[in-house]
């Protein structure tokens, strides 16, 4: 794959919320699993654990612990994502459970959201729940603690992606402060260069101008 191609997937990621009544297939789930446990990881600590709910039944609760997101009854899978708090601390202290983490579980989240969209399938990630409801409806270990969920199915609709902010509204290049604009003028860079490119062409489209 091109860089330009990388680029156009994943600016095209939205989240989906809304499935068809049609069930995914285990190969299906399986690759989007696999995606998931091949997440960056700090030392390769691995301190994500995943349970994938089928179930109807536990599905309806896991919306109702979900301030009653209705997508998550309604999606064929919901993927929750747990971290090993003990592993983590065990491993690298306070700043293993309190960083690492969370930062490994939330790669794997990405990668699984990735591939679904590469499988043509819609996803939607979940942060917000009652974290102690919902580790006593999954019967989960004291050691673990549920950080996020992933529904997923086929879309009943493909939304459009939202705008982010450009990249010289975050970026800054060695010291805060020192925005990639005002190196523009003395260094030459073809990403950047591309870049600017890109969003001149889009603002043309955008506008109507010659």
């Amino acid at each position: 794959m091109e860089p330009e191609e990388l680029l156009d997937f994943l600016s095209s990621r939205a989240s989906v919320t809304r499935y068809t009544d049609e069930d995914l297939d285990r190969e299906q789930i399986g690759t989007i699993l696999e995606a998931g446990r091949w997440a960056p990881s700090a030392g390769n600590m691995q301190c994500w654990e995943f349970i994938v709910v089928e179930d109807k039944k536990i599905k309806e609760k896991l919306s109702m612990y979900s301030y009653n997101q209705s997508h998550i009854r309604k999606a064929p899978i919901c993927i929750v994502v747990l971290g090993d708090e003990e592993k983590a601390t065990r491993r690298f202290k306070e700043r293993g459970k309190n960083l690492y983490m969370i930062q490994e579980t939330a790669a794997a989240m990405q990668n699984m959201l990735l591939m679904a969209q590469s499988l043509d399938l819609g996803a939607a990630w979940v942060g917000a729940f009652k974290e102690e409801d919902v580790k006593d409806l999954l019967e989960i270990p004291e050691n673990l603690r549920p950080l996020s969920m992933i529904t997923v199915g086929y879309p009943r609709e493909r939304p459009h992606a939202s705008e982010k902010k450009r990249m010289v509204e975050s970026t800054f290049v060695d010291t805060y402060g020192q925005r990639l604009h005002r190196l523009m003028e003395k260094r030459e860079w073809k990403g950047l260069k591309t870049y600017f490119e890109r969003f001149k062409e889009k603002i043309k489209r955008e506008v109507g101008s010659d």
